[in-house]
């Protein structure tokens, strides 16, 4: 973003020039053309208005170069803002991508700990309250710091008098600033937590609504909803109750600041003069333009330190989302390749539980000292009640999960000494819960080997006993299938994921309950 960042800063550079020469154009128009004072011009100034200009041109003259100060700030300012749109855009983009990647890699025990929804509202919801700040919030600080150091060096320059009286409110302000931000950062820590809650409910009643529906439970959803954005309510007025007694407060400060250069303006003008004119005296020395730019200083002054104390107060939700999203980028998955893991070669299909103990809870063992062998070609069936752990042995097996004692062997190899990738490019799973991606009946069987051509993804779905129903569909094998294939039987979608499975050719087919919902 080198590039887009430097047109902006020359933007900025032009908007804070225009915006620190337009209140001096009104001091020379009254008090060279107006209300002349007889003070000579400054050097640089009398290249556009020479000393014997007449009173009516230069003051035509100076309105202009007011006027066209102003549009190309208007220009500048435009240009800023569009750039920096650009870069946080891209920003976004590239956050975004970075949090889905890291989503990618995380063990399966983490999904077990958050909710779906929380984590679709941190990419989405928090990511896009750092672009807001990002794209308008740096512009405005930049531009408004250079402003600030702009109008200060010309205001010291005029009348240092006028300028410190100028700054007497300077520290209260920025003492307010510091109070308010404390608690505008704890108020919208709350308000992201509780929109990632509010994203959870919906995700989850949305991904249950059958259910929802068959135990004609709409009511009792409808008010959980509403408690829980009644939370989100309540942590919204709180931050935004902060920020309303914010503004305010820096509004009053500021139209003090104008009083007190109003009054020590004037009074400086009608006391008797200390001093050669030129702006350095304390009394006589000060001119109406003076004053006149001074007040429309001070209002430029104060304006950016509210400015960038409001971005401030807002940057605290940004913040608050930033502690969401980096807490999310910082998690490492549980499950990793080993420093030393190999790439695992083909293999004939030899599976070994050798000893095998695993827990998901430390005090809660689900699998004890576990021995099994399968050979290859071999088809082996685990029987037992729900809940023994038949469907964790399959999860160690493809390291969704590493066992807590004991070794798995894939052909004499350690599963924990292979790539992940690798072990599970050889294997097929089908779940019960199966899942079916938005897309044509086609994308979802080549899902498993995504450069199978039609006829291998045909020859697929016929060796799962699915062509027959998938050809007499509206669009047989191009027909677009609902969210999770909502629009087939549970046991449609089941054939279709056992297709997925065998279109990848694995040594290992695993099928965990996989046909509960086929009919035979």
């Amino acid at each position: 973003f080198r590039r887009l960042l430097l047109a902006a800063l020359l933007l900025i550079l032009t908007s804070t020039a225009m915006q620190v020469i337009a209140p001096y154009l009104v001091n020379v128009a009254i008090d060279q053309f107006i209300a002349p004072t007889g003070e000579p011009r400054p050097v640089w100034l009398e290249s556009v208005l020479p000393q014997d200009i007449s009173r009516t041109a230069g003051l035509t003259l100076t309105m202009l170069l007011l006027l066209g100060s102003y549009l190309l700030n208007w220009a500048t300012t435009a240009g800023q803002f569009y750039l920096m749109t650009l870069v946080g855009q891209r920003v976004l983009l590239r956050m975004r991508t970075q949090i889905f990647e890291r989503i990618q890699t995380l063990s399966l025990s983490f999904f077990d700990r958050h909710e779906a929804g929380d984590l679709m509202s941190r990419l989405v919801n928090d990511t896009g309250v750092i672009n807001q700040v990002f794209s308008f919030g740096i512009v405005r600080v930049s531009s408004m710091s250079l402003r600030l150091v702009g109008i200060i060096v010309v205001m010291l320059i005029l009348n240092w008098q006028l300028a410190l009286a100028s700054f007497t409110v300077l520290p209260v302000m920025i003492l307010t600033t510091a109070i308010f931000s404390r608690r505008a950062r704890v108020a919208f820590r709350r308000t992201r937590q509780t929109v990632g809650e509010v994203s959870a409910e919906l995700q989850e009643n949305i991904a249950a609504v059958r259910e929802v529906q068959a135990f004609a439970r709409e009511e009792t959803n409808v008010a959980e909803f509403e408690a829980i954005n009644a939370a989100n309510r309540d942590a919204n007025v709180q931050a935004q109750s902060i920020l309303s007694a914010f503004s305010p407060a820096l509004d009053v400060l500021s139209t003090i600041a104008l009083a007190i250069v109003a009054g020590f303006g004037g009074y400086l003008a009608l006391s008797p003069p200390s001093a050669p004119p030129g702006g350095g005296g304390m009394g006589g020395a000060v001119s109406v333009g003076i004053i006149v730019s001074f007040l429309l200083y001070v209002r430029r002054f104060y304006q950016p330190i509210r400015i960038i104390a409001n971005i401030y107060a807002h940057l605290q939700a940004a913040v608050a989302g930033a502690e969401r999203i980096f807490e999310l980028l910082d998690t490492q998955p549980k499950i990793t390749d080993a420093r030393d893991a190999v790439d695992l070669p083909p293999i004939r299909g030899r599976v070994e539980f050798d000893h095998v103990s695993f827990a998901y809870q430390e005090d809660e063992p689900v699998l004890q000292n576990i021995c099994l062998t399968a050979e290859p070609g071999q088809t082996v069936a685990l029987v037992g009640p729900t809940g023994v752990g038949k469907t964790t042995l399959v999860s160690l097996l493809s390291r969704f999960y590493d066992v807590d004692e004991g070794t798995i062997r894939v052909d004499s190899h350690d599963v924990r000494q292979v790539t992940r990738k690798s072990l599970r490019r050889q294997m097929g799973i089908v779940l019960q819960d199966t899942f079916l991606f938005s897309g044509t009946v086609t994308d979802n069987i080549r899902y498993g080997r995504l450069g199978a051509n039609d006829e291998e993804v045909i020859a697929a779905a016929k060796l799962a006993n699915a062509d027959q129903f998938i050809t007499r569909m509206p669009e047989g094998y191009q027909t677009e299938l609902g969210e999770q294939g909502h629009n087939l039987s549970h046991g449609q979608r089941q054939l279709i994921a056992i297709a997925r499975a065998v279109l990848a050719d694995p040594r290992i087919l695993i099928l965990d309950e996989a046909t509960s919902s086929v009919d035979t």
